[in-house]
């Protein structure tokens, strides 16, 4: 089935007004300028959002919202080759090539190149992101189908955590974006695994789910078009080709911060260089933070929800505040930016998304950092601005890592078990059995080994008494021949 995007011209100009009216009532930096623009010139962007929420438009709007304040708090605008970790960009695991039937691109997960926990997670999200905003200017926002090449993968191959997040740019950001997703030569181990998997799709994804083989390929991308390597025609031999974009845009990525990283026990900075930025520095301390150092996530209906409690305790400085996460894809933050008058409270709140385990936490960090201003009249792009050219100034840096679970308990608050959780577990469990699965069958062929080689010897010592007792039957034969031949009988 070809993905056409079918919406009525009323319904995005509703859908548009809906936006940019709850966008006015949110903080200046809710937003990335491009998305802004983009909700107000492209009418294909909000057409897809209407078209996978089936022309709600309270649907898309909610989804609309979230999907732009994701954007900007994973710098999502500004993620070009510059700023990805470009040795998984060249390696070849991930790429885009030929079409399938309907003509939409594929995206190429060459999964024998990836092996669960060789990578940095976070950086091939990262690559995600980047081949999904690349497909989407290069296609001018088609469609693209999801091409998974498992010839010769095991489990080793499956990684759950990228596959669920592939899954949920989908499900969350990248609306009406997927057309197939083609399962190539899946080896009957990862049968039940993918069963779970499937789980986690809506069920209009999993119609768009094809398994197939290498006699079905013609089915679904024209042989004229596939790789040699699946049996098609193409003699492409993988070489990464980076974007071609125009001057202005690369200019304006150039100068965009990149995600910061964390790694203990080294300062948490995004590389200010500033002599005087300070970490947890009590000493010099204008901002006030309860709790002091742990995001401890409680629910909140069907949400894991923590917040943080921000004062500006000096009583003639204003502040201004920036959040930061090691995982903004993750997480949402609202605010994330900020000032604070002297005196003057404020509430962050950090929301854990869907599709991510309760686990994980104890590896996720959050930044907050700090610094004095002059004025409180400032605009979302001043406001923008001052934490890009950070250099050089006064930064306070405060440090904050998320409880796990078993540090709920301790803390007295509610230990949940999520969906996504208990997913893992039957994962895991599934993983177990399946290994325990292959053990058995290892040493089955073995005891079957055992057995052929005992019966060919039994064959051959069969063959061999056979033998022996033919032989032995024929001479004594022979032997009693030889003696009537030899008897004479006595003459009268």
């Amino acid at each position: 089935m070809v993905l056409e995007v079918s919406v009525a011209q009323e319904l995005v100009d509703e859908l548009r007004a809906a936006f940019l009216k709850e966008l006015a009532g949110k903080s200046d930096n809710y937003a990335h300028p491009a998305d802004v623009e983009k909700a107000k010139t492209n009418d294909l962007w909000l057409k897809r959002f209407l078209a996978h929420h089936d022309s709600n438009v309270q649907l898309a709007l909610a989804m609309m919202m979230e999907t732009v304040e994701w954007r900007r708090e994973a710098n999502v605008n500004d993620i070009t080759e510059a700023n990805v970790r470009m040795e998984y960009l060249v390696d070849g695991g991930v790429f885009s090539r030929c079409r399938d039937k309907d003509g939409h691109r594929l995206f190429i997960l060459n999964c024998k190149k990836h092996t669960k926990g060789t990578k940095n997670l976070d950086e091939l999200k990262r690559c995600f992101i980047y081949w999904f905003e690349r497909l989407e200017r290069e296609e001018k926002g088609k469609g693209i189908s999801v091409f998974f090449d498992l010839e010769g993968c095991g489990l080793a191959n499956m990684d759950l955590d990228v596959i669920r997040y592939l899954i949920n740019l989908f499900k969350q950001y990248y609306p009406y974006f997927l057309n197939y997703i083609i399962i190539y030569e899946m080896a009957w181990i990862l049968n039940a695994a993918f069963k779970l998997i499937k789980s986690w799709l809506p069920p209009k994804a999993v119609e768009r789910i094809k398994l197939i083989k290498k006699a079905e390929l013609g089915s679904w991308v024209p042989l004229n078009n596939a790789l040699k390597c699946w049996g098609g025609e193409d003699d492409y031999v993988f070489s990464f080709q980076p974007e071609e974009r125009d001057s202005a845009a690369t200019t304006n990525n150039n100068t965009t911060n990149r995600k910061v990283h964390f790694a203990d026990p080294s300062p948490m900075s995004e590389s200010p260089g500033a002599a005087g930025d300070k970490e947890n520095d009590a000493s010099n301390k204008l901002l006030s933070v309860n709790p002091p150092n742990t995001i401890t996530f409680v629910k909140d209906g069907n949400e894991l929800v923590s917040t943080l409690e921000l004062q500006n305790i000096d009583g003639s400085i204003s502040i201004s505040y920036k959040m930061k996460t090691t995982s903004p894809e993750k997480f949402r933050v609202k605010p994330s930016a900020g000032i604070l008058a002297p005196g003057e409270k404020a509430t962050i709140s950090v929301t854990l998304l869907q599709g991510f385990q309760l686990r994980g936490l104890s590896k996720d960090k959050f930044l907050l950092m700090s610094m004095p201003i002059d004025s409180t009249e400032v605009s979302h792009q001043q406001l923008a601005d001052l934490w890009k050219n950070i250099s050089n100034k006064n930064v306070s840096q405060h440090r904050l890592r998320c409880a796990q679970s078993e540090e709920m308990s301790k803390n007295g608050n509610a230990v949940i078990v999520s969906g996504q959780e208990i997913d893992d577990a039957q994962f895991k469990q599934l993983t177990a059995n399946i290994s325990t699965l292959m053990e058995c069958q290892a040493k089955l062929h073995k005891a079957i080994d055992r057995t052929q080689l005992l019966q060919w010897i039994l064959i051959g010592v069969t063959m061999l008494f056979f033998i022996a007792v033919v032989y032995i039957v024929k001479s004594e034969v022979n032997s009693i021949n030889v003696a009537d031949t030899c008897y004479k009988p006595p003459t009268p």
